[in-house]
C-alpha cells in the first residue's frame, strides 16, 4: 500500500536581510512526510532547522524572504483531497485555512506561547470557537477532555488557572492540549522538552508518542538531541547551513550513518559506557552563510574532505530507497574511508544492547 506524503518541501531557499547584509539561511531544503509518521530535523544551532518549520507555519520575521521553492500540504476537507503550495497562500489566508488547524506547533518555551492575562481554559478553547465556531459550551466540554489527554488531573479546576500558576510542565501539557484542540493533521514541536527537567522531558515525549497513536497525527520534532529522536522519531533529517545532507530512517542514521557530518554528531552524543572522561566535539564552526558557500559546506571542518569537496557542491547520493546523503565519499571513485572506529564501537555496543 502506498504511503500518503501529507507535506513536501522542494528546493526551499530563504534569506535574510540584516544590517550586516543577505543571509541565505536555507539553500534548496527537500524533505518529505507521510501520514502518522514522525520525521526528526537535528543539526546544531543555526542550521535552519526552526526557519524551515516557521516557514511551514507562515511565521517567518518581517526581515525574511522566501526566495525559490515550493512547500505542499496535503489534507482532507469535506471528503475532497486538497494539495496546498503554502507558499501561495497570503498570511492571513493561512492563518484561516491552515495554522492552528491543520498544522499546529509547540514552542519549547510553553511562557511565550501562552497568554499571562486569558485562563487555561479559555486559551484552549480560542482556536476551536476561531476555526471551527464550537459553541461555547461544546469548546468547554472538548477543553476539559484535552486537559485529561495530556494528563492533567483536576482538569475542570485547571481550566480556571492562569498560566503562572502552574509548573513548567504542566504549561507545556497545556500547550500541546491547546494545539490538539482543533484536531490538527500535523504537529510540529520545536524543541519541546528543552526547557523542561529530565523527568519531565520523558513523560512529555512519551505523551506526544501516545497522541500520535490515538489521533493518527504526523508529527516533525525540531531538535539537537539525538537521546530524544532515538525515542520519538521514524525518519531522521540531518541538516547542515541550510541544507538535509543526509536522511534516512532512524535506524539507518544511528546505525549506517554515512556523512562526516552525523559521524561527528553522534560521536559528540554523551555516553555512559565510554572510558574516555572528553566529549568529542566536531572541530571547528559552521560557514558564515553572507557569504557564498562554494563546493561542499562541511568541507573545511571535514577530516576526510578531497579537493572536490572545496570545489563543487554534493548531490544526494542513494544509499537505501530510504537513505540518502550527500558526500563525494559515496562517489564510485572516492576513496574508501569508513566512519572513526570511536564511533563504529559505540555503535556495535548500542546494537548489542538492543537485542
Amino acid at each position: 500500500m502506498e504511503k500518503e506524503k501529507i507535506l513536501a518541501i522542494k528546493d526551499l531557499s530563504i534569506s535574510f536581510h540584516t544590517s550586516a547584509g543577505v543571509v541565505n539561511v536555507i539553500r534548496g531544503m527537500n524533505l518529505s512526510l507521510y501520514k502518522g509518521e514522525t520525521l526528526a530535523i537535528v543539526g546544531e544551532s543555526g542550521s535552519g532547522k526552526s526557519v524551515t518549520v516557521k516557514a511551514i507555519m507562515g511565521i517567518l520575521s518581517n526581515n525574511g524572504k522566501i526566495n525559490d521553492g515550493e512547500i505542499h500540504f496535503t489534507y482532507q476537507k469535506d471528503g475532497e483531497i486538497i494539495n496546498q503550495d503554502l507558499l501561495k497562500l497570503s498570511k492571513k489566508e493561512k492563518r484561516k485555512q491552515i495554522s492552528g488547524k491543520r498544522i499546529a506547533m509547540v514552542f519549547q518555551d510553553p511562557m511565550t506561547s501562552l497568554n499571562p492575562t486569558m485562563t487555561i481554559g479559555a486559551q484552549i478553547m480560542e482556536g476551536m470557537i476561531y476555526h471551527y465556531k464550537t459553541p461555547k459550551k461544546e469548546a468547554y466540554q472538548k477543553a476539559i477532555n484535552l486537559l485529561e489527554l495530556v494528563g492533567i488531573t483536576d482538569p475542570e479546576k485547571r481550566m480556571k488557572n492562569y498560566p503562572h500558576q502552574l509548573s513548567g510542565g504542566m504549561r507545556q501539557r497545556v500547550v500541546i492540549a491547546t494545539a490538539l484542540a482543533c484536531d490538527p493533521d500535523l504537529l510540529i514541536c520545536d524543541e519541546p522538552t528543552t526547557a523542561l527537567d529530565v523527568t519531565i522531558q520523558a513523560k512529555i515525549l512519551e505523551l506526544i508518542k501516545d497522541i500520535q497513536k490515538k489521533m493518527g497525527i504526523s508529527v516533525i520534532y525540531i531538535t539537537h538531541d539525538l537521546g530524544v529522536v532515538a525515542k520519538v522519531a521514524d525518519y531522521v533529517a540531518v541538516m547542515y547551513a541550510g541544507k538535509v545532507v543526509e536522511k534516512g530512517t532512524t535506524d539507518e542514521i544511528f546505525y549506517e550513518p554515512r556523512h562526516p557530518y552525523t559521524w561527528g554528531l553522534l560521536s559528540a552524543m554523551p555516553d555512559l559506557n565510554s572510558n574516555d572522561d572528553k566529549l568529542y566535539t566536531i572541530p571547528g564552526s559552521p560557514p558564515n552563510l553572507l557569504h557564498q558557500v562554494n563546493g561542499d559546506s562541511f568541507a573545511p571542518r571535514n577530516a576526510f574532505a578531497m579537493n572536490i569537496d572545496l570545489r563543487e557542491e554534493p548531490p544526494m547520493f542513494k544509499i537505501t530507497d530510504t537513505h540518502y546523503a550527500a558526500t563525494w565519499l559515496l562517489h564510485e571513485n572516492a576513496p574508501k574511508v569508513e566512519m572513526p572506529s570511536e564511533l563504529r564501537n559505540r555503535i556495535e555496543y548500542m546494537l548489542k544492547e538492543e537485542k
